[in-house]
């Protein structure tokens, strides 16, 4: 990878990473209609280390506060402030460590296909926009039961295909079930954390299983790209999304689907 190919894919991954846009199909796209060569696993795992660190930096004092009332949950044998919510963030990406893991031992390859991201890109567009039209918005993060985590989490499962979008899957099962759109997109924020984690870690393995020798420098420029550009990205996006709700990103996610499909078809 040059250095200009390490600056464009870093900070593509910071900025969509927490927007309903789906990172990974962008990750994908680029590379192939600019004729790059894969980036490989390495900086995958480099850029999304870069986006974790910004997640957590974000919330630092609502990741305390949620460990700390976790911690005292557990003492106490009762619900303890937060504690639900954090206890719910954990219990929400058990779907997706499952399928993901099945799916990895079955292989993914053949969903990393434009035509998949295409398809996938228009259809959840119309999911996005159902979910931001007739949601009650009168809940935030806060009021989330055990059966409301769990059908975030089973939600989340939906983003292994690219093009779906993580964020925009789980911030649309929020909303359908009456989140405000601020609250389903900090729950959709704080559920990345052990997302990307799990994900980062099970692809970390498979890199140090294999000999490739590694290059720092690229991908500690791509990591600390991906950071600032994901905590930029996050802080605006938050807001602004009580304003502008979904559609300029349904409305972006639609024309980018038709520039795919004309190009594929």
């Amino acid at each position: 990878m040059d250095t200009e190919q390490v600056i464009v894919l870093a900070i593509l991954q910071g900025l969509t990473e927490f927007l309903p846009i789906s990172s990974s199909a962008h990750l994908i796209l680029l590379p192939y209609f600019f004729d790059w060569s894969d980036q490989g696993l390495t900086f995958d795992v480099a850029v999304h280390v870069g986006t974790l660190c910004a997640v957590v930096g974000y919330f630092r004092r609502d990741i305390f506060h949620m460990g700390r009332d976790a911690y005292h949950s557990l003492i106490q044998k009762r619900q303890v402030g937060n504690s639900l919510l954090a206890w719910g963030v954990l219990v929400a990406t058990i779907p997706t460590i499952l399928v993901g893991g099945i799916l990895s031992l079955v292989g993914m390859d053949f969903l990393r296909n434009p035509l998949v991201i295409a398809s996938s890109t228009v259809f959840f567009s119309f999911v996005f926009w159902w979910a931001d039209y007739k949601g009650a918005r009168i809940r935030d993060e806060s009021t989330l039961g055990w059966r409301d985590i769990l059908l975030i989490g089973l939600a989340q499962i939906v983003a292994l295909i690219p093009g779906t979008s993580r964020s925009g899957i789980t911030m649309a099962m929020g909303l359908a079930l009456g989140l405000t759109r601020a609250g389903a997109a900090k729950f959709s924020f704080l559920l990345a954390i052990p997302t990307i984690t799990l994900a980062g870690s099970f692809t970390l393995i498979r890199i140090l299983n294999d000999d490739t020798p590694i290059v720092w420098i690229p991908l500690l420029l791509g990591a600390v790209l991906a950071a600032i550009s994901a905590y930029i990205c996050i802080h605006y996006f938050l807001r602004l999304l009580e304003r502008i709700g979904l559609l300029p990103f349904i409305l972006y996610r639609l024309l980018l689907g038709i520039v795919l499909f004309s190009f594929l078809l």
